[in-house]
C-alpha cells in the first residue's frame, strides 16, 4: 500500500496462516460463549488508542449483555498492544498476535487494530481463518477490495467516502479540469496523510481530471510547494501537519498577492486548526501575519462531522469518565472521541449480525456468513446512522468549515455532507468567495480559438525566459540549505573532539576560528561540526528568523558560487530558528591572529609575503564577484588551510549580519579597529562594507603582520624603508584613489621565490614547532599516566591492575591459606548519634589515614573499609607461603599500639576501643564488576574471620586455633587461650580461642 516492504514478510506469513491451520483444533468450531481479541496501540497519537476506544469497547459489551441481543452467551474481550518499543504501531506485532490469539484463544471475531499496515496484515489472516475483523481505522483505498479483506468490515470513515466528498464539491462548483494535491509523507509509521490523501486521487482521476501530486517531507522547501501551486493550479488541497500546513500559508502570503485567486482546502479530519473558542485556524500558530482575513478567506477545513444526537453527547461523557477512572487519562473532546464511538457501533453491529445468524442456525464460527450480514445495512447506534456499503466501509458524513465573519475572521460549517445520499446540505451563509468562485485550471483563461496564437508568442519569448526560468528554478531548489539535525558535533569516528573549548594554539595545536572576546586577551574558538563526514565550521546568527526575500535568496546563491582557492567555501546555511548559522569550510591551521600571537612560530619575511599575496588575490577575487566588498576583514577573518594557504572568511550575506549593539563594552570596540574612518561616524554601518574600507583593514593587517602585534601597536616601530613604504601606499590608496588589489605594489616581493622553494621552506618551519609541541604532550601524556596508573593500584592489587591494563579478563582464583583481619570500634554508633556527620568523617579519615600508613610496613592488601570497619588479608593475590599469619599477627598488634596513643579531634579525652579479630583458612578472590570493579574476598574463612571481631573483646586481638598453629611455627608470639566461646559460623561451633599478647 505504498511502503516499502520487507521481502521476508510475504514468506512469514504464509507460514504464520500455515501453523495456525495445522494446530490442533485450530479449525474446530466452539459453540457457547464469545470471545473477542482486541487490537489496539496504547500511544494516545493515535485516535484509536486503548485508553480512548478500550472503555467505548467495554461499554458496548455491557449494552450488548443488558439489552439481551446475544441470548445470555458471555462476551470475552483479550486485550492486547501492538505498538512496539517506540510506542508506533507494529505490523509485525500485530500478525504475532493475532496467531497466537488464535492458537490458543481461538477468537470468534476481531475489534482493531486501526492502522493501517496493521489492519491490511490481520485482516488477510482473519480473511484466511474466516473471522470477523471489525475496525473503526483502515481508512485506505486498499481495503475496498473485499475479495482479498473477505471479512473485514470498517465502521469509521474512509478515504474512498472523503473522495466522494470532494466529487460532489467539484460538481458544485464546476471544477471540471485540475486540482492539486500535496500531502506530507515521511514514509514510516502509520503514513496517515498520505492515505487520507489517496481517495481524493482515485475519484479525482476516476472523474478524467488533472491531478497534480506534490508529497513533502520535513526536509522540503516550502519555497518549492508555494512555487508548485503557483505554476500548477488554483484548487488545492493540503494535507499535513498543523504547523507545517502554517508554514506553507506563511511562504504562500509571502509569495503570492492575488490569494483570492485560490480556493485551498486544508485536511485537517479531526478539527485540530479548529480547537480554539474563535474557531480561527491562525490563533492556532505563533506566527505573525501581515493580513489573515484576506489570506484565510479562501482557505476552507474539511473535517469528519460530528454527530449531534443526544446518544453521542451522553457516550462521550460516559467515555471520558471511564477513561480516568480506567487508564487515568484526562480526554478532551475531540472528533476523536467519533472514532471511539465507530468501534461501540461496530461491536453493537457485530452483534446484531452474530445474533440473527444463531437465529437462522448458523455456526458462530461462520465468520463469511456473519460478515455478509453486517455489509449493505443500517443500524443507529451511538454515532448517528451506521450504514455499511458492500465494499466492507461505512458512509461518512464530513463537514467544510469556512470563514463565516470576515470582520473578525470567525470560521463556521458552511456546509455537510450526507456520505448516505452523497449531497452536500449548505448553511444560509453557504461560502463567501473574496472574488467569486476561482477557475481550477488559469491556463484556460485564453480561448481555445487562441491556443495557436499563444502557442506562437511562448516560442517567441521561450528564448528570452529560458535563461530567468534557469535562475528561479535554482533559486527555488535551495541546495544551500541544511537542516540542524544533519549536523553532527561528535566525529563520526570519535576520533576528534569536540571543539569550543578555551585554548591557545600552542596549548591545542590548531584554531577553532578565533574571536576577540570581551576580555580582550583571550581566543574564543567558534563551534565546529560534521557535515557529511567532512568538517565544517559553524557561525551561528544572532537572528530569530531570516526571512527568505528574493535578495537574501540570490545572496546565498552568489556565495554558492563561489569558488576560490584563497576564499573558504561556503558549504550551507541553516535557518531553522533557533540555530540559525553558516556552515564554512574548516581551516585546522588556526587564524592569522593565531598564528602572530603565538610565539612559539617563528614568521620570517618570506612567510609573511606569502600570508600577504594570499590575502591580495582572496580580496582581488572577492572585489571583482557580485558580492563586491567583505566589510568585516581584520586578522582573525583570515584562516591557514592545512596546506598553509590563507583564506578569507565571514564574507558575503549582508542579510544574515545583525549589525552591533550600541552598547559600551570592550568587544564592540574592538571590533572597530579595523573599520575605516569613513564607516565609524555611522552608528550601524553597512554590512557589507564599502572596497575602500576594505582596503584600510588590509592596510590594519599588514602592521599586525609586520609588527607581530595588534592594531595601532606604536611602542616598537622596527621596519624596513620598503615595508614602511608598502604601509604607506595603502594609506594613500584608501584615503585618495582606490585602485584595487592589482595595484603592483600589492604583488609578492618575494616574487622570485619559487612556489614549492617557499612551500617546502614553510613545511620545515612548521615542522620544527610541532617537534616542541610533541615532546610537551608526550610528556604531559606520560605524568597522567602516571598518575592514573597509582590510583587503579590503590584501588586494586598490583597484579590484578596489572591484568586489567592488559585488557586481560581477571579469573576468580581459590587460594588454599590466606590469614584475614577485621576489626571495629567499639561503642562507634553511641560515638556517632552523639557527633556530627562532618565530626564523625573527620575522625573516620584521621583514624584510616593513620591504619594506612602502618599497614604500608606489611604485606599486606587493604581489601575495603566500611564505616568503622577495616578489613586486610595477607596471602593473596600474591602467595607468600605462611608468612600471612605473621603479617597480619604484626600489623595487628601495630595498630593496637597506635589506637592507644590516638587522639579523637573533637572528644580529646576518650580513647578508642579497637576490637580486632583474625583467622586462617582457604577463600577464593576475583574482580567483581565492570563499572566500579572491586576485589572482593568468598568463603567461610571470611565469615569466620568477622565472627572473630564481633565476638571478641575491645583492644584485644582474637584469633582461631587454625592462625594459632601457623604462628606457632614462628615461635616468638606470646599467645594466651581465652577460654570456650560459642560462635556459629554456618553449621559448626567453634569451642577454642585464643588471645594474642
Amino acid at each position: 500500500m505504498g511502503r516499502h516492504a520487507d521481502p521476508l514478510l510475504p514468506s512469514i506469513c504464509c507460514l504464520l496462516a500455515a501453523v495456525s491451520v495445522l494446530a490442533p483444533g485450530a479449525s474446530a468450531s466452539r459453540e457457547g460463549n464469545i470471545t473477542v481479541a482486541v487490537m489496539l496501540p496504547d500511544n494516545m497519537k493515535y485516535p484509536w488508542a486503548s485508553p480512548r476506544v478500550l472503555p467505548a469497547i467495554r461499554m458496548a459489551r455491557e449494552h450488548i449483555l443488558r439489552s439481551g441481543v446475544l441470548r445470555d452467551r458471555a462476551v470475552h474481550l483479550l486485550n492486547f498492544s501492538v505498538e512496539d518499543s517506540a510506542g508506533s504501531c507494529s505490523e509485525n506485532k500485530a500478525q504475532i498476535i493475532a496467531v497466537d490469539t488464535k492458537l490458543y484463544h481461538r477468537p470468534d471475531a476481531f475489534l482493531g487494530p486501526g492502522c493501517v499496515y496493521s489492519v491490511a496484515s490481520v485482516g488477510r489472516f482473519a480473511s484466511h481463518w474466516k473471522l470477523p475483523l471489525i475496525t473503526a481505522g483502515g481508512l485506505a483505498y486498499g481495503f475496498d477490495n473485499s475479495e482479498e479483506f473477505r471479512t473485514l468490515v470498517r465502521t469509521g470513515p474512509t478515504t474512498t467516502k472523503l473522495g466522494d466528498f470532494v466529487n460532489s464539491l467539484h460538481a458544485e462548483f464546476n471544477w471540471t479540469r485540475r486540482a492539486l494535491l500535496i500531502f506530507h509523507d515521511l514514509k514510516r509509521d502509520d503514513r496517515p496523510h498520505f492515505f487520507l490523501s489517496e481517495g481524493i486521487y482515485i475519484n479525482l482521476l476516476a472523474e478524467n481530471m488533472t491531478v497534480e501530486v506534490l508529497p513533502y517531507e520535513d526536509n522540503t522547501s516550502y519555497q518549492e510547494i508555494v512555487t508548485f501551486i503557483r505554476e500548477s493550479g488554483r484548487i488545492v488541497y493540503i494535507c499535513g501537519p498543523l504547523q507545517t500546513f502554517f508554514n506553507i500559508m506563511s511562504t504562500f502570503e509571502e509569495e503570492v498577492k492575488n490569494t483570492e485567486d485560490y480556493a485551498i482546502f486544508y485536511l485537517d479530519a479531526f478539527g485540530e486548526s479548529l480547537s480554539n473558542e474563535a474557531h480561527q485556524p491562525w490563533h492556532t500558530s505563533a506566527m505573525q501575519w501581515k493580513d489573515p482575513i484576506k489570506l484565510f478567506q479562501n482557505v476552507f477545513v474539511i473535517t469528519f462531522r460530528e454527530p449531534d444526537n443526544p446518544e453521542y453527547a451522553a457516550f462521550r461523557t460516559e467515555l471520558h469518565k471511564r477513561a480516568t477512572q480506567d487508564f487515568n487519562v484526562q480526554l478532551e473532546p475531540s472528533l476523536m472521541d467519533y472514532i471511539a464511538g465507530c468501534f461501540y457501533d461496530g461491536f453493537v453491529l457485530y452483534a446484531t449480525a452474530l445474533n440473527e445468524a444463531l437465529a437462522d442456525g448458523v455456526s458462530q464460527n461462520d465468520g463469511i456468513n456473519i460478515t455478509t450480514r453486517m455489509l449493505n445495512r443500517s443500524i443507529w447506534g451511538v454515532t448517528g446512522l451506521v450504514s455499511t456499503d458492500q465494499n466492507n466501509a461505512r458512509y461518512t458524513d464530513f463537514s467544510l468549515w469556512s470563514m463565516s465573519n470576515l470582520t473578525t475572521g470567525q470560521y463556521a460549517v458552511a456546509g455537510h455532507y450526507n456520505g448516505t445520499n452523497k449531497e452536500i446540505v449548505w448553511s444560509k451563509k453557504g461560502i463567501q468567495w473574496a472574488k467569486g468562485i476561482p477557475i481550477d485550471d488559469p491556463r484556460c483563461l485564453v480561448s481555445c480559438e487562441g491556443r495557436s496564437w499563444v502557442l506562437l508568442f511562448s516560442k517567441g519569448l521561450s528564448y528570452i525566459g529560458n535563461r530567468k526560468l534557469k535562475l528561479e528554478k535554482e533559486l527555488a531548489r535551495m541546495l544551500w540549505r541544511i537542516k540542524w539535525e544533519d549536523l553532527q558535533f561528535e566525529s563520526p569516528n570519535k576520533y576528534h573532539k569536540r571543539a569550543g573549548s578555551r585554548l591557545t594554539l600552542s596549548q591545542r595545536g590548531s584554531s577553532y576560528g578565533s574571536l576577540i572576546s570581551a576580555h580582550g586577551k583571550h581566543q574564543l574558538f567558534a563551534k565546529t561540526g560534521y557535515f557529511k563526514g567532512n568538517l565544517v565550521a559553524i557561525k551561528h546568527v544572532n537572528k530569530k528568523r531570516i526571512e527568505l526575500t528574493r535578495q537574501v535568496l540570490f545572496e546565498l546563491k552568489h556565495m554558492r558560487d563561489v569558488q576560490f582557492n584563497h576564499l573558504t567555501r561556503f558549504v550551507g546555511a541553516c535557518i531553522d530558528p533557533p540555530n540559525i548559522c553558516i556552515v564554512t569550510e574548516y581551516c585546522p591551521r588556526g587564524s592569522l591572529q593565531d598564528i602572530l600571537e603565538n610565539e612559539s612560530i617563528n614568521l620570517d619575511w618570506m612567510f609573511r609575503f606569502s600570508l600577504i599575496n594570499d590575502i591580495v588575490k582572496g580580496m582581488n577575487y572577492l572585489h571583482n564577484s557580485y558580492i563586491g566588498s567583505h566589510g568585516n576583514l581584520k586578522s582573525s577573518n583570515c584562516v591557514v588551510d592545512s596546506r598553509f594557504v590563507l583564506k578569507i572568511t565571514d564574507y558575503g550575506l549582508a542579510s544574515f549580519r545583525s549589525s552591533y549593539d550600541n552598547e559600551d563594552s570592550h568587544e564592540l570596540y574592538a571590533r572597530k579597529l579595523w573599520t575605516a574612518p569613513e564607516l565609524l561616524i555611522y552608528d550601524r554601518p553597512p554590512p557589507q562594507g564599502t572596497q575602500k574600507g576594505d582596503i584600510y583593514s588590509f592596510g590594519i593587517i599588514l602592521q599586525e603582520i609586520a609588527l607581530r602585534n595588534g592594531p595601532f601597536y606604536v611602542e616598537a616601530m622596527d621596519l624596513s624603508p620598503k615595508g614602511v613604504h608598502l604601509i604607506y601606499t595603502v594609506y594613500l590608496n584608501t584615503v585618495h584613489e582606490y585602485s584595487g588589489y592589482t595595484d603592483p605594489v600589492f604583488l609578492n616581493q618575494e616574487g622570485s621565490t619559487s612556489i614549492l622553494n617557499n612551500l617546502l621552506s614553510r613545511m620545515e618551519q612548521y615542522a620544527n614547532n610541532l617537534e616542541n609541541l610533541v615532546e610537551e604532550r608526550t610528556q604531559a601524556y606520560l605524568e597522567e599516566k602516571r598518575r592514573a596508573e597509582n590510583l587503579l593500584y590503590q584501588i586494586l592489587p598490583h597484579s590484578v591492575a596489572e591484568q586489567l591494563k592488559r585488557g586481560e579478563t581477571v579469573q576468580a582464583e581459590a587460594f588454599d591459606s590466606v590469614t584475614i583481619y577485621f576489626s571495629d570500634i567499639v561503642g562507634f554508633t553511641s560515638m556517632s548519634a552523639e557527633s556530627t556527620p562532618l565530626q564523625v568523617v573527620t575522625l573516620l579519615n584521621d583514624l584510616y589515614t593513620c591504619f594506612d600508613a602502618i599497614i604500608d610496613n606489611f604485606d599486606v592488601y587493604k581489601v575495603e573499609t566500611i564505616g568503622d570497619a577495616y578489613m586486610v588479608v595477607s596471602g593473596l593475590p600474591v602467595r607468600n607461603g605462611k608468612l600471612h599469619a605473621r603479617e597480619i599477627a604484626g600489623m595487628s598488634l601495630a595498630l593496637l599500639e597506635q589506637v592507644k596513643t590516638f587522639k579523637i579531634r573533637h572528644r580529646p579525652n576518650d580513647q578508642l576501643r579497637l576490637r580486632i579479630g583474625i583467622h586462617t583458612g582457604p577463600v577464593c578472590a576475583g574482580v567483581v564488576g565492570l563499572k566500579m570493579p572491586r576485589y572482593c574476598l568468598f568463603g567461610d574463612t571470611v565469615n569466620t574471620a568477622s565472627r572473630m571481631e564481633s565476638t571478641g573483646e575491645a583492644l584485644r586481638i582474637h584469633m582461631s586455633s587454625a592462625t594459632k598453629e601457623v604462628l606457632d611455627e614462628f615461635g616468638y608470639f606470646d599467645l594466651q587461650l581465652r577460654g570456650d566461646v560459642e560462635m556459629k559460623v554456618k553449621w559448626l561451633f567453634l569451642k577454642e580461642e585464643l588471645i594474642l599478647c
